[in-house]
């Protein structure tokens, strides 16, 4: 069995690291919301804001009216993680898992 280098599994690693950021992301905007009230000018949250809000617009939909904000990014957060597992499963089954 060898081992498989970055630009062997770009495919896997790229979109992997994307999903791993915006997850990253999201739990920064949480911790900032403690903080920073929504209609803050701060540049730090102003940029988490806007690197999250297109996962939010996904996430909102999905989500019953009753849930608070602050869960809502939770949530956000854990469908990340599941879209993660859900493409290492994708990658493990496409390659095979070892015996």
């Amino acid at each position: 069995m060898t081992d498989a280098g970055f630009w062997d599994l770009w495919y896997f690693h790229v979109p992997n690291y994307l999903l791993a950021a915006l997850m990253y992301s999201m739990l920064g905007r949480l911790l900032l919301s403690f903080f920073f009230p929504p209609e803050s000018r701060n540049y730090i949250f102003r940029a988490f804001v806007r690197l999250t809000d297109p996962v939010l617009a996904v996430v909102r939909p999905i989500t019953p009216h009753a849930v608070p904000f602050l869960l809502v990014l939770v949530f956000a957060t854990l469908w990340l993680l599941v879209l993660r597992f859900a493409l290492r499963a994708m990658l493990l089954g496409a390659l095979g898992s070892p015996t």
